[in-house]
């Protein structure tokens, strides 16, 4: 499975600080899982339903330097949840938000691309029952997937906190909203980010400052 955009935006974008305990949910081979163990000191837990991607994730983090911290679990979050108590500080996810769309063949491609193993209702609920009372909760998202996202989770007592704006280039719509969600009702932070430089073919330096960690040529 290819390293998204969207996996090193939002593993590169959310706020770690002071998190004892994470949970990355749908970690596919490990990557946001090991973005967190690079910038924390936490204990970090990676959910793949997916056996072939959960094994990658193993592999990957036994490999690294962090592989004393990250735990990889084989199953699916809906019964981690049920099954697990309370006293995460972060949870984070790339979750699938593809509904009723044509799948793709590849059975690995559709599970993490489509919701129907993950809808947006058990997320939510689950990482509720999970959190702890100043817990919180990250997700990336396209615009008209976040915006129901939002409206779910503030139904059932998640409320948006922070939210980031995420446009190709200053001349192009918004295309992604990064998300932190928690129990407390705050007026939401809100800024925006921009990837790409509009005159040439390069990475703005806002961009380059935030994900500078994680990419080789940068």
């Amino acid at each position: 499975m290819k390293v998204g955009t969207d996996g090193v935006l939002l593993g590169a974008w959310v706020n770690v600080n002071e998190a004892r305990r994470i949970l990355d949910v749908g970690t596919g081979t490990g990557l946001i899982a090991l973005m967190m163990a690079q910038r924390s000191a936490a204990q970090i837990t990676g959910i793949e339903l997916e056996k072939k991607a959960a094994d990658e994730a193993v592999q990957n983090c036994a490999d690294s330097p962090w592989s004393n911290r990250i735990t990889i679990i084989n199953l699916p979050f809906q019964s981690y949840s049920e099954t697990t108590l309370p006293g995460f500080d972060l949870i984070i996810s790339n979750p699938p938000f593809f509904v009723n769309n044509q799948k793709s063949k590849n059975n690995r491609l559709a599970i993490a691309k489509h919701n129907d193993l993950l809808p947006f209702p058990d997320l939510i609920e689950g990482s509720i029952k999970l959190l702890d009372q100043n817990g919180r909760l990250a997700v990336v998202l396209p615009v008209a997937p976040a915006l129901t996202f939002i409206e779910l989770a503030a139904r059932d007592g998640l409320y948006l906190n922070r939210l980031t704006e995420v446009r190709p280039n200053s001349q192009k719509q918004v295309h992604r909203y990064l998300m932190e969600f928690g129990k407390n009702k705050t007026a939401p932070i809100k800024d925006c980010l921009h990837i790409h430089r509009d005159d040439i073919v390069d990475f703005t330096p806002e961009y380059k400052k935030l994900t500078g960690e994680f990419y080789l040529n940068f």
